[in-house]
């Protein structure tokens, strides 16, 4: 027999308080993808998405993934439900805790910078063996990367301020910042366009970018970084918190910490030696195609596409849950627990469901014409791979909510396990790809691997959780809503892609084509699937819309209480 759980919490000012503070980390994150994709964009029109192109991308998503294999993990989800502990406990209201982790966070990432720096040209072999055989390839990209890896340190540096003012009840300038990064990244780039042309008209290479070109754009990835960090100190300060650094770190509870995040390093390490198992195969398979927009380049935009509604939606709602998540875990009040897991799934997902649709609808107009700036061959490309992602970003969204339940009980060794079987799942999925699709088709078979894993993992980890809060994880509910929503998605999404197909056969995938597909294909898709769910009764739905009605009418609205 289901253990019953406590009775939950009052939803109403607590739900209305999630929906203010969502919000306002939604805008944000909605302001950081949108100029970041605007930065990809303006990357890809001057490095192409060939050689020189994958060079860049390499370096430059080397340092994120040394960071979250060394303490971005811990810092992401260990350490807020400590500095909720600290404020809690602490007689100074956590700031002593605070001014040591940071300090500690500081001491780490410089020793992590200078040996990624000596080491870069084994870590560039480490991402792909196809561009380390390449001279001109390999010396454009360790180049990149010696000015890329510094860029570790600033990043565990916003992270951890952000994590103070987040425990503080302060979440937008986490989500704002990186708008100036990003800003700074764009005018970089456009500097170089400006200087040497976009990659189509100039046929810059490897072996023809001049050196002051690579130092150019090396610099300005590095300078966006350091203003996204530093810009976070005034808003610490207007909370009252000053830094002061503090080296007596023996005896004041951080190493119950740092054993709670070996496991969540332990979590990433295996969440990137599948993220590096893809990035070689995907670019030798790129390499061995012998076409543009069937690589590594090709893949990392489309998930960036892919993963943006997540970022805005799901891991906004969640940041905001985390700190209220973590109080419930430590008061042992398992029924708001539950029911902060089940808000969170259901109000990230009416959002997510469709969208996951809307991707494998319209995955390809929307990279033509987003594209429209590389190759016709390169954008296609994108577009079939984005659609392959598309349905993955359901149970994608889903384990992200789910493993935040773990970490608000400080259990990061749960999250590890699970995380095996998502790696392991993922990289047999790539090598499969690798070895029995062509060349050609090979990362877009990777790409649909991605959401399989997660999906696999959904199942261990929902499990696990519900045991957790004795058999009563809402699980009627939120299946309830996800299977609602499906069922408006799907019809939705095939008439939305058979009206999009349809201008497209008219009037080709050129800018003009893409862009009346995606208006003709995109509102048949929304209008279907607005009319399905309110027929459905997706409440969600309706909190949604009261929501947005609200803010931008002047009236009252909120998110389920319960």
């Amino acid at each position: 027999m289901a253990v019953k759980s406590p009775p939950s919490r009052a939803g109403g000012g607590s739900a209305s308080g999630l929906a203010r503070s969502s919000a306002v980390m939604a805008a944000g994150t909605l302001a950081s993808r949108l100029t970041g994709f605007v930065r990809s964009l303006v990357i890809t029109a001057a490095l192409g998405t060939a050689v020189l192109g994958d060079a860049y991308t390499v370096a430059a998503t080397l340092p994120t993934m040394m960071y979250i294999l060394t303490v971005g993990g811990g810092l992401n989800s260990v350490f807020v439900p400590q500095l909720v502990r600290a404020m809690k406990e602490d007689a100074d209201g956590g700031e002593a805790y605070a001014n040591r982790l940071l300090t500690l966070v500081m001491v780490t990432l410089g020793a992590i910078v200078a040996a990624a720096f000596l080491g870069a040209p084994l870590l560039v072999r480490l991402m792909s063996n196809s561009i380390a055989r390449d001279e001109a390839a390999d010396s454009v990209a360790v180049v990149f990367a010696r000015y890329c890896l510094p860029t570790i340190f600033f990043m565990g540096l916003h992270v951890v301020m952000g994590q103070i003012l987040n425990a503080r009840g302060r979440f937008g300038a986490m989500m704002w910042t990186p708008v100036l990064n990003n800003i700074v990244v764009i005018a970089t780039f456009g500097a170089f366009v400006w200087v040497y042309g976009t990659s189509g008209t100039s046929g810059m290479g490897v072996g023809t970018i001049p050196p002051e070109g690579v130092r150019l754009l090396g610099a300005g990835t590095l300078l966006g970084l350091v203003v996204q960090a530093l810009a976070m100190i005034p808003y610490l300060r207007e909370t009252g918190f000053r830094f002061r650094p503090r080296f007596d770190w023996k005896g004041q509870g951080l190493g119950r910490t740092v054993r709670l995040a070996k496991w969540t390093v332990l979590f990433v390490l295996a969440n990137q030696a599948g993220a590096t198992v893809v990035t070689q195969l995907a670019t030798a398979a790129g390499e061995a195609s012998g076409k543009e927009g069937a690589g590594f380049t090709a893949y990392t935009n489309a998930q960036l596409i892919w993963g943006m509604p997540q970022a805005i939606i799901t891991v906004s709602v969640m940041a905001a849950v985390l700190p209220r998540l973590s109080r419930a875990a430590q008061d042992g009040d398992r029924g708001a627990v539950r029911d902060d897991i089940s808000r969170g799934l259901r109000t990230s997902a009416v959002v997510i469901v469709p969208v996951a649709f809307a991707f494998l609808a319209l995955g390809s107009p929307m990279s033509t014409l987003l594209f429209s700036g590389v190759k016709l061959e390169a954008a296609r490309g994108i577009g079939l791979i984005l659609m392959a992602f598309g349905l993955g970003l359901v149970p994608y969204s889903v384990q992200y909510v789910v493993l935040r339940g773990f970490y608000a009980y400080e259990d990061t060794r749960t999250p590890f396990f699970n995380t095996l079987v998502v790696a392991g799942v993922n990289g047999a999925g790539a090598v499969a790809c690798y070895l029995l699709l062509p060349a050609a088709w090979a990362v877009v078979g990777m790409a649909a691997c991605y959401g399989l894993a997660y999906a696999v993992g959904v199942g261990v980890a929902w499990k696990r959780l519900r045991e957790r809060l004795g058999g009563d994880l809402d699980g009627p509910r939120v299946v309830r809503t996800y299977a609602r929503l499906c069922g408006a998605a799907g019809p939705a999404a095939l008439v939305g892609g058979a009206a999009a197909f349809a201008v497209t056969r008219s009037l080709g995938d050129g800018v003009v084509g893409s862009l009346a597909a995606l208006v003709v294909g995109g509102s048949s898709l929304l209008g279907v699937f607005v009319v399905l769910a309110k027929r459905l009764r997706v409440e969600e739905l309706d909190a949604l819309t009261g929501l947005v009605t609200g803010r931008f009418g002047g009236g009252r609205s909120g998110v389920p209480s319960r």
